[in-house]
Parts: structure tokens; C-alpha cells; sequence
């Protein structure tokens, strides 16, 4: 099989499968389900590969196995990430020196859950890097347990078991085999798209909401002009 170089070789999805076999793939999955430590590591394409590599044989184990394991790692790492964030994560905020840590950060993610309800969860798991602090922001934030506990598990299963079985499919496309790394570039590319999406939405939201002058009020002063000359010219008016 080609190597797969979306980044440093070590990180390479297919060398990571090859060293370390499925044990290595669920603990990766586990540590960036989320654990701090595990939001740089290969999430979508590691799974895609997986799947890719057990249609082909090289990864020797049945697809009826991998895939519920791989959902499972997902779901107690969101579970330990989750329970981080409930023990340890109000301790982290409230450190008046932190610029990370803030507690402005704990009612903002409040907020965002409370608009988006229990979606949040499911959507996250789809999102490089979102998905490694989304389960810990929940639990800082105190998103009720069950709310949390439930999409979890259907945010976790579907991404987990959802993106190698999609490997494994197309694995079986001879198209999909002469490009792989083209494919799993757009594999990356549209799982960043649901936070483009957001990005732009909060811009577009936070520019309506910039408050207007009100009518009559001074006109600020040009560089350089006379002291007084915009209060003047708004008297005229």
C-alpha cells in the first residue's frame, strides 16, 4: 500500500495501523476523543485507512470487530473527557493568571450548547480538534450527564464506526485505491467544513449585532482638524 504523508511520517495513518495494529488505532481514538494531549493526532483519515486497509487484508482483522471497537474508544474517551472537564476543568478556569483558562469561556460554551441543544455533541465528533475539547468544555460547562451520555454515544458511533465503514466500502473501489492520498485530503477537507460553516455564521452574527451611532450624536473629530470642528458642524446640522 502507498504511504500516506498528510503530515509527519510517524503520524502517518497507515504506518500508525502497520507499528501498532488495531490496539494502537483504538488508543489513538480514545486520546483524541478526548484527552487534551490527542487533538493533533490523525482522527478521520486513521479511521478511513483502517477501513481502507481491512478491505484489503492488510490489517488482518474482520470488519464486524474494528468497527464496534473503534465506536467504543470514541465513546469512553468523550466519557473521560467529559468527567476531566466536570472534576478538574472549573480549577482550570478560574486561574486569574490563565488567558486560556477564563471563565468567560465556561458561559460562552454553556451558551453554545444551550443553543444548539444535544446536536452539539454529535456534530463535534465530526470536527478535527473540536471533537478532542468538545466533551471537556461539556463537562466544565455542566451539561447534564444523560443529555451528554446520550449523543455521546450516537455522536461516537456514528463517526467511529461510521468513517471505517466508509473506508472500508470504497476501499473496494479501484479508483479509490490508485488515490488514496487525494482521498483522504477530501476526507479532511470536509470534516473541517462544519466549522468553516460556524466560523462564518458567528462573524456574520457578531457584525449585525455592532451597535449603530446614535442620531445626532457628535461627529468624531478628523486628524488634524480644529479642536471642536465636529461639534460644530453638528450644530449646523
Amino acid at each position: 500500500m502507498t504511504n500516506i504523508a498528510l503530515g509527519p511520517s510517524w503520524l502517518s495513518p497507515d504506518h500508525l495501523i502497520n507499528t501498532y495494529g488495531l490496539w494502537g488505532v483504538l488508543l489513538i481514538v480514545f486520546a483524541e476523543s478526548g484527552l487534551l494531549i490527542g487533538f493533533f493526532l490523525p482522527g478521520d483519515s486513521l479511521l478511513f485507512t483502517t477501513g481502507l486497509l481491512v478491505a484489503g487484508g492488510t490489517l488482518d482483522r474482520p470488519l464486524w470487530l474494528v468497527a464496534p471497537l473503534i465506536a467504543v474508544a470514541s465513546v469512553v474517551g468523550q466519557q473521560v473527557g467529559y468527567l476531566f472537564g466536570r472534576k478538574v476543568g472549573p480549577s482550570l478556569f478560574s486561574r486569574p493568571d490563565s488567558r486560556l483558562f477564563k471563565m468567560e469561556n465556561i458561559e460562552k460554551a454553556h451558551a453554545f450548547f444551550e443553543h444548539h441543544g444535544p446536536k452539539a455533541i454529535v456534530m463535534a465528533c465530526f470536527v478535527p480538534v473540536v471533537r478532542t475539547f468538545t466533551p471537556i468544555v461539556a463537562g466544565v460547562s455542566r451539561m447534564n450527564y444523560r443529555t451528554f451520555a446520550t449523543f455521546n454515544v450516537i455522536g461516537g458511533t456514528l463517526w467511529g464506526a461510521g468513517v471505517t465503514l466508509l473506508g472500508y466500502w470504497l476501499g473496494q473501489v479501484q479508483f479509490v485505491k490508485d488515490n488514496i492520498e487525494a482521498i483522504l485530503v477530501l476526507v479532511v477537507l470536509v470534516s473541517v467544513v462544519p466549522l468553516g460553516i460556524e466560523y462564518l455564521r458567528s462573524r456574520r452574527k457578531a457584525a449585525s449585532a455592532q451597535p449603530e451611532p446614535a442620531e445626532g450624536a457628535d461627529v468624531p473629530e478628523a486628524v488634524g482638524a480644529p479642536r471642536g470642528a465636529g461639534r460644530h458642524r453638528a450644530q449646523k446640522n
